[in-house]
Formats: structure tokens, C-alpha cells, sequence
């Protein structure tokens, strides 16, 4: 029943309640695990079915994602082994010129919720600090940002120095101005039109 109020909790974005009621479960002995899948992933899988029904938007999206955040900053110090074990390492940045974050942290916060590793290079991000952390990381799966049909050609810029590296890193492109034809254009690997695609698209990169 306690699970459920977590649950319910993100979808209310009462962040100050929920990190009582995970402090709670955790305290009663819940296993960490059932709090962070039925509770917190669920509700963010929840959240983003909402989203893409037309029932919340951006900003409310925003919110339960921030809440999710508080409750899974109280289950991360406590997990060990197999439970703490990422899914996998995914970066994201907004390109090169570009100053926009609240779609990527909207992305970002979302997979992590997810039960990834996130990884954010930040604003204004060159090609060669997505190659980096690429080699440093040895992740599998990044994603670009761009709010600005100005910042777009930085996107191409970006794949292709990936891509003349040898990595054999899959590529989620998204922002505002970007369509699945640009995206396909520039050779990258998926086109997230909203966060909870971006995730979708996470999953079935990493499964």
C-alpha cells in the first residue's frame, strides 16, 4: 500500500512528501528494489504514457521527474550489488552553440529514473567532449539536443567526428526544430520527439 503513495506521489509531484514515504519503506524493511520499480519506475513509465495521451505536459512531466529524483536520491546510497547494477551508460548533451537544457534534463532524469547511468557533458557541448566521454565511459548510447535551427548543423558535426572515430555508438537526436527526416539525414541512430521516447528508444538500444 506504501509502494502505491510513492507512486502516487511522483504523479502528485509532491516532492517533500515523497522523500518521507521512501524514507519510511526503507525504514519498515521494504525490499529497495520494489521501491524503485514499482514505485518509482512505474510511476515515471505512468507519467510518461500520461504524456504521450495529451493528459500532462512538459512542465508537469518536469515536475514528476524531479520528484522521482528525490525518492531515487534516498535508494541510492543503500544499494548494493546486483540491485545498484546500471542497465547501462548513457550521455547527453545539448550541442555546440546551444543553450537549452530543459528538454535534456528532462531526457536525463527520466532514463536515470529508468535505471541507467546518465552521464550529462551539459550546454553548449563540442563534438570532441561527446567523443571523450564516449572513449572514457565506453558507452553504448548518447543523445543530442539542439533548440535552435542555428545549433542543428552541430548535431551532423557531431556524429560524424563519432563515426570517423570507428565507435560504434547508437545516436538519439531531439529538440524542438529537429524531425525524423533531419535526423535520418545526418545519420542518426534514433529521433526522440519527446523525453519518454527518448527513453523507449534508450531501452531498446541498450536491451
Amino acid at each position: 500500500m506504501s509502494i502505491q503513495k510513492i507512486f502516487d506521489a511522483v504523479l502528485e509531484f509532491e516532492e517533500d512528501a515523497i522523500v518521507e514515504l521512501v524514507k519510511a519503506e526503507i525504514a519498515t524493511g521494504t525490499d529497495l528494489k520494489e521501491i524503485l520499480e514499482q514505485g518509482l519506475i512505474g510511476a515515471m513509465d505512468e507519467v510518461g504514457k500520461l504524456f504521450s495521451a495529451g493528459e500532462l505536459y512538459v512542465p508537469e512531466m518536469l515536475m514528476a521527474a524531479e520528484t522521482m529524483k528525490a525518492g531515487l536520491e534516498e535508494i541510492k546510497p543503500l544499494l548494493k550489488g546486483d540491485e545498484a547494477k546500471s542497465k547501462g551508460i548513457f550521455i547527453i548533451g545539448t550541442v555546440k552553440g546551444d543553450l537549452h537544457d530543459i528538454g535534456k534534463n528532462l531526457c536525463a532524469m527520466m532514463v536515470e529514473g529508468a535505471g541507467y547511468d546518465v552521464i550529462d557533458v551539459g550546454m553548449d557541448s563540442e563534438p570532441e567532449v561527446f567523443l571523450e566521454k564516449i572513449k572514457e565511459t565506453g558507452a553504448t548510447v548518447i543523445g543530442l539536443s539542439a533548440l535552435l535551427t542555428t545549433t542543428m548543423p552541430a548535431m551532423e558535426e557531431t556524429i560524424k567526428k563519432i563515426r570517423e572515430a570507428g565507435l560504434d555508438t547508437k545516436v538519439i537526436v531531439g529538440g524542438a526544430p529537429v524531425s525524423r527526416e533531419y535526423a535520418e539525414k545526418i545519420g542518426a541512430d534514433g529521433y526522440g520527439i519527446d523525453a519518454p521516447t527518448c527513453v523507449e528508444l534508450v531501452k531498446q538500444f541498450m536491451a
